[in-house]
């Protein structure tokens, strides 16, 4: 495959005319100008805290109104404190060690008994049995965390917070990645949190089991009713899972792609973004821990119908990351991408890249921020910085460090 011209990098002299010679453009044919391209000034924020970094989160932990980053290991949850200044130091503290079936492997933070302050589920003893859990704070952050068991829910993968039941109140939305012996598909389960829920049963409803190998899922009012919905990427495809009065509803919106086997087919990571003309899109990793980058933009017979499907990059090995954010201010979303292992085609791994689209979302050009540096097994992108331009987080699995890409765009507030 032809190496694309977005990923050789600049030198920054030449950043900096190639972003002048656009503005001016611009202002010749009286056209509004391109946004400024951002770059990344990485940092390590620790070199090694476990074997391997299974997930990242973002969560305000301390309550100073910035946002902490949070590291989940094979046997440890830690988070690393916002500075107040953007080269301070980001102290690391151990939220539990030990504590949970090991492996840990997914988090979601939210204030789970409405204390006022986050507290984190859990998903651990993968790739075995698969468990849930609820890290419970002290009375203050000096004082140990709490593991409070939820049970069991066979190969927990992926959880998320959101109100998939119409409650009123968020719950949370596990997808396990294998169905257990017997059974079609996993148990992709919402669970109430209880009046007490350290001392209740948290309630669980089957949202559908009929999917396998459901690697990730994102939630979002994809068809605009007011209602929060759940998109599933599976061996089968990408889903849309609605829960109504009369029922969960599942609709089949894309196949992914097509392999020899099953394992090689579908999908196995998936974000909803935006472009700058407020169009929305899906972006996917295809198939499970694969090699393709595809977006998908809904049909004109309505978001539950069938999505058309381009394929925007192809090459990797085991890809396994995906965000969707705006990055440069333009009011459209740039995909964030991570692969975590070797490839045979240039430039495509372990890579960290950041693809940006044109108005309409036919064409993508892609920029390289890391290759090798960090072999992403998960990624997260907000403001850290607190200027208004998202930066991102990458953990990493064969390289095992934690590291921060902070964006040196102007401040945008």
């Amino acid at each position: 495959m032809r190496r694309s011209p977005a990923a050789i990098p600049f030198s920054a002299p030449l950043r900096q005319r190639a972003i002048l010679a656009g503005l001016l453009a611009g202002l010749a044919l009286g056209a509004p100008a391109r946004a400024a391209e951002p770059a990344f000034a990485a940092r390590v924020i620790d070199p090694h805290p476990g074997e391997i970094c299974y997930a990242v989160t973002l969560a305000d932990v301390d309550g100073d109104a910035r946002q902490d980053i949070v590291v989940v290991t094979e046997n440890a949850v830690l988070w690393y404190g916002n500075p107040a200044e953007t080269a301070g130091e980001w102290k690391k503290h151990t939220v539990i060690r030990d504590q949970t079936p090991r492996d840990n492997v997914c988090i979601a933070p939210h204030d789970i008994d409405g204390d006022g302050q986050v507290s984190f589920a859990v998903g651990a003893s993968w790739p075995k049995t698969g468990s849930v859990h609820w890290l419970r704070r002290g009375a203050t952050l000096d004082e140990p965390w709490k593991v409070v068991d939820l049970g069991p829910l066979h190969s927990t993968h992926r959880m998320r917070w959101a109100d998939v039941l119409g409650s009123g109140k968020a719950q949370l939305v596990v997808s396990p990645l294998a169905a257990p012996e017997g059974k079609p598909g996993v148990a992709l389960t919402a669970f109430t949190v209880p009046a007490e829920p350290a001392k209740d049963r948290w309630p669980a409803t089957i949202l559908d089991g009929s999917l396998n190998r459901m690697h990730n899922h994102a939630q979002a009012d994809v068809d605009a009713d007011g209602r929060i919905d759940t998109l599933t990427a599976s061996r089968e495809g990408v889903h849309l899972i609605r829960h109504r009065e009369s029922g969960i509803a599942k609709a089949t919106l894309a196949s992914g792609i097509a392999g020899g086997t099953p394992d090689a087919s579908g999908c196995g990571e998936i974000k909803l973004g935006s472009l700058a003309g407020g169009r929305e899109f899906l972006v996917t990793v295809e198939p499970m821990h694969g090699t393709a980058v595809a977006v998908y933009h809904p049909s004109a017979e309505g978001p539950a119908a069938p999505w058309r499907r381009k394929v925007i990059d192809e090459g990797y090995v085991r890809g396994h990351a995906l965000a969707t954010v705006d990055l440069d201010g333009d009011g459209g979303d740039e995909i964030v991408f991570g692969s975590s292992d070797p490839s045979a085609v240039e430039g495509h791994g372990p890579t960290l890249a950041v693809y940006r689209a044109n108005i309409d979302g036919s064409r993508w050009t892609r920029e390289v921020i890391d290759a090798g540096g960090v072999t992403v097994e998960d990624l997260v992108a907000a403001d850290l910085t607190g200027d208004g331009n998202p930066d991102i987080v990458a953990v990493g699995r064969a390289t095992h460090n934690v590291k921060l890409y902070v964006n040196t765009l102007p401040p945008r507030r």
